[in-house]
């Protein structure tokens, strides 16, 4: 019993050694300082998304998940960022289509070119 206790005090010693040794060297790492109370890492620029600010958009893990209150932001600038989006192309595509049927009205049809072509054979 006696011979079992000194080895555990032996190799106790030498993991304590260890880690002393490991402390030492490697020191304790880099700690981040703590965020302010009411800042967040989640970012989004102000300016058009892009599909790049999606990929690097990132929360703050609380205990259970994710903060709601920083999901529910980035969702709604999102949700904005599309119907903007939708409102452009609505717009443009009305506008196309403006302008198709102007040039169709502008466009001269097969009859008005045999006409032409048919008065000016009259009046040689």
């Amino acid at each position: 019993m006696g011979t079992a206790l000194i080895y555990l005090v032996v190799v106790l010693g030498v993991a304590a050694v260890f880690f002393l040794g490991a402390s030492a060297v490697f020191g304790r790492g880099e700690e981040l300082a703590p965020i302010p109370p009411g800042a967040t890492p989640t970012w989004l620029p102000d300016h058009q998304l892009r599909a790049d600010d999606v990929r690097a958009l990132r929360f703050q893990q609380a205990i259970r998940g994710y903060k709601m209150a920083e999901v529910d932001w980035a969702l709604e600038r999102l949700a904005g960022e599309l119907d903007r989006a939708a409102g452009e192309l609505e717009q443009v595509t009305g506008e196309r289509d403006a302008l198709l049927l102007r040039l169709a009205e502008l466009e001269p049809t097969d009859d008005m070119t045999n006409d032409g072509a048919a008065a000016g054979e009259a009046g040689q």
